[in-house]
């Protein structure tokens, strides 16, 4: 299976709730009592459609296909008082960090974020009255009840954004899926040619004392993303979630470390200027083809005002340092 081709971050679905029971307008009757009053029960409400948080998926492929979503309609009531069944609800599992929003409003809805979080997606018709609701001193045997109030039917797009606590940003062969197949037992594509990875991969790393935080590989921007070049914005949006931000600038870049990673974080601006609220940090990969002399020299061009730190996947170089600053980033 081609790489990607089991990652789907989008969805657009049809929803369709169910329709609210009828209430029963029946009056009481039996071999003793020839007049009784009356005794319709409500009808059942209908069936909701919710979204809960499943930790266990990544991706929104087992809804790519499943273009229309019907839950069932409510049972009408009935006599003796007797309550409508309520429509059965149709629960979507969706992974954390989906967004739902109305597709032709473009209103968010909500997002979840929890596992086993539920939200009402879209609610079922309220089953209607029955008839014994509406006796009155005056009007003692109502001989109507209520209709169910109609389901709701609407197009929804779902959209996912990975949760992560770091984030890798770089261009094309900065050597982020390098290291993160080298920190964590994720296992990305990893090539020598620009674009290898298609689509966001996720890893856990183990840090000292047992504890872990999540990284996030999100595949390479290129310069003009954000207006659609190379593989656009497409994955842009699942570097809003990560908590920390890494720049990757490989040590053989063409261009100076500064120019790149100015470059890298104009098209995060660009896209949406809340980034720049993230926590920062700059790692120089590749860095075991460099002397001491020639790093000194590179460190007097870094960007200012951001924790930098040279690192080697390879070699195994600096990688603990890099976890250390890290994990003060996620934790400050």
């Amino acid at each position: 299976m081609a790489q990607g081709s089991n990652f789907v971050d989008y969805v657009k679905i049809c929803c369709r709730s169910g329709h609210g029971g009828a209430g029963s307008a029946h009056l009481h009757r039996d071999k003793h009592t020839a007049k009784g009053g009356p005794d319709g029960g409500d009808g059942g409400r209908g069936g909701h459609i919710i979204l809960r948080g499943n930790s266990q998926l990544w991706t929104l492929l087992h809804l790519k296909y499943r273009k229309h979503i019907i839950a069932e309609p409510g049972g009408p009531g009935s006599s003796a008082l007797q309550h409508g069944k309520n429509g059965k609800d149709e629960i979507l599992e969706v992974p954390l960090g989906t967004i739902a929003r109305n597709a032709e409003t473009g209103e968010v809805l909500f997002d979840i974020t929890e596992d086993g979080e539920t939200k009402v997606l879209t609610p079922g018709g309220r089953g209607g009255l029955g008839n014994w609701h509406f006796k009155t001193p005056t009007q003692q045997t109502p001989r109507f009840a209520q209709p169910g109030e109609p389901g709701i039917e609407e197009w929804i797009v779902l959209e996912l954004k990975v949760l992560a606590d770091v984030g890798l940003v770089g261009f094309p062969n900065a050597g982020k899926s390098t290291l993160l197949s080298v920190v964590s037992a994720a296992k990305p594509e990893i090539a020598d040619y620009p674009f290898t990875t298609l689509v966001p991969n996720l890893g856990i790393v183990s840090y000292r004392d047992n504890k872990s935080f999540v990284m996030a590989d999100i595949p390479g921007i290129i310069e003009g993303a954000s207006e659609g070049k190379g593989l656009g914005y497409r994955f842009l949006r699942h570097i809003e979630r990560n908590s920390v931000l890494l720049f990757m600038v490989p040590a053989d870049t063409h261009r100076s470390i500064a120019e790149e990673f100015n470059i890298l974080l104009h098209e995060l601006t660009a896209y949406n200027p809340e980034l720049l609220d993230k926590p920062r940090l700059l790692a120089i990969t590749k860095s075991d083809m460099l002397d001491e002399e020639l790093q000194l020299e590179m460190e007097q061009d870094l960007p200012t005002q951001i924790p930098y730190i040279f690192i080697s996947s390879v070699a195994q170089k600096g990688l603990q340092e890099l976890k250390d600053l890290i994990w003060k980033a996620i934790n400050s």
